[in-house]
């Protein structure tokens, strides 16, 4: 009868301390933590699907990535910025032309000549580094 109760005792004490450390085992493991893509897809005002790693507005059209909404609308940007430096540089060597030896005349059309190619390279370099942020928020490629 003794043993009876010992295998009782210690019967009930183990399932006790089974049933307190299972809850612990079951937790789910905590979240991993945001790429940067799905960070920048949030800071953008998207949602991220983790589906098909796209991030997407709230109207569904895809904002990050090489077709995305945020690179056609800073593409065209810098083309119309481009476009305009050019335009400069012609206006700035007709100036240059028609300036008929005035030297403050010619002084303001290099002036302007020297301003539209910064513009053309400023553009450039923003053009270089906006395709390389985007590429590098752009999903991975799926695996073969």
């Amino acid at each position: 009868m003794k043993n009876l109760f010992k295998i009782a005792l210690s019967s009930f004490v183990f399932a006790v301390s089974i049933g307190l450390i299972q809850p612990a085992l079951l937790q789910a493991a905590p979240p991993a933590p945001p790429t940067p893509q799905q960070q920048a897809c949030t800071g953008a005002g998207g949602a991220w699907d983790p589906a098909t790693s796209k991030c997407a507005s709230a109207g569904g059209v895809e904002l990050l990535g090489a077709g995305g909404l945020v690179g056609s609308i800073i593409n065209t940007l810098l083309v119309i910025v481009g476009a305009a430096s050019v335009i400069m540089m012609i206006v700035g060597g007709i100036r240059y032309i028609i300036s008929s030896g005035d030297q403050n005349a010619v002084t303001s059309a290099k002036n302007t000549i020297m301003y539209a190619v910064i513009g053309l390279v400023v553009a450039l370099l923003a053009y270089a580094l906006v395709s390389f942020i985007l590429n590098g928020l752009a999903p991975p490629p799926p695996a073969p």
